[in-house]
């Protein structure tokens, strides 16, 4: 887990703490082929090391099970069902292709552009979900078909943020041609089933939250808060990757990093505290509100472990 994710684990933790409520641990692994092995408990033995704990989650269980995304495909499905019976699903056999191509006709917009209303299909067999589910492998993928109109949600960190998501995405995807259920459905429905009241998460995901409260909306859901911190970057401004492997838990911890300083780094970096002096999370639990917290990219220094053990 790199360092950024660390930190936006403690705002959430501190968040949760300070309001008297639960944290859950949740595993986001339902794009089998990409998980590694062992990580999970990698980056949970990295958080528990920070001074972070959970009160649900997928080793200690909890009221809302599963806690891992690939054991809750049935769960996946009944709400697959539901939004289909509203009249929201349909195939599509459409590739990224098809796309690509709407943006490098003249006059095309830069990047992916929005899923065209036009490709929906005008006439459905009424028997086509059904058949698409049995069918192996399925011909097709199952887009949800968007409302038109502004999604209003006001952000902890952002701001009011205004998006029509007829005219940014389109109607997007919620089941893969190979069988694999998207992100953006996976975490509504998770979000719904345990009763989540506050999301802490990156800027990078604010763009699909619009997305999100228009399936929960669809699902019969209230959207909880939300709050996307703005993202560190390395020396060079980038965001952090696999290229930055010095800049993990795992990597500092070896270095002998104490977790103290890096929770005090943190606590300057996001204005909790004046100075980067040593603390645990516990510390800042009574201190804590979302009004003062910087808003601001945070770039981390090229010799963070030298920073941090002069602390």
């Amino acid at each position: 887990m790199h360092v950024g994710n660390a930190r936006t684990a403690l705002v959430a933790w501190l968040s949760v703490r300070a309001q008297g409520g639960d944290f859950i641990w949740r595993l986001e692994d339902l794009d089998g082929p990409r998980v590694v092995p062992g990580l999970a408990d990698a980056a949970a033995d990295d958080l528990a090391w920070l001074g972070l704990d959970w009160d649900e989650g997928p080793a200690q269980g909890g009221p809302y099970p599963p806690y891992t995304q690939s054991a809750s495909g049935p769960i996946y499905d009944a709400a697959l069902q539901r939004l289909h019976e509203a009249g929201r699903l349909f195939p599509c056999r459409r590739s990224r292709k098809d796309l690509q191509a709407l943006a490098s006709a003249p006059h095309g917009a830069p990047g992916l552009p929005p899923y065209p209303a036009a490709w929906r299909p005008a006439n459905l067999p009424a028997d086509w979900f059904e058949a698409l589910l049995h069918a192996a492998p399925p011909d097709a993928a199952i887009r949800f078909r968007v409302a038109e109109g502004d999604v209003v949600f006001e952000d902890r960190m952002q701001g009011r943020q205004v998006e029509d998501v007829a005219a940014t995405v389109g109607d997007f995807v919620l089941k893969r041609r190979d069988g694999v259920y998207a992100y953006q459905l996976a975490v509504v429905v998770d979000d719904l089933r345990m009763r989540i009241t506050e999301v802490v998460r990156g800027a990078d995901l604010l763009a699909s939250t619009a997305r999100q409260i228009q399936l929960i909306e669809a699902l019969g859901g209230r959207p909880p808060a939300y709050a996307h911190l703005p993202l560190v970057v390395n020396a060079a401004g980038e965001k952090l990757s696999k290229r930055d492997a010095g800049l993990t838990l795992r990597a500092l911890r070896e270095a002998g990093v104490h977790p103290a300083q890096l929770v005090g780094y943190f606590a300057w970096s996001l204005h909790l505290r004046p100075t980067p002096d040593p603390c645990t999370p516990a510390d800042l639990v009574a201190g804590f509100t979302w009004g003062g917290l910087n808003r601001a990219t945070w770039v981390l220094p090229s010799d963070l472990v030298d920073t941090l053990q002069r602390r």
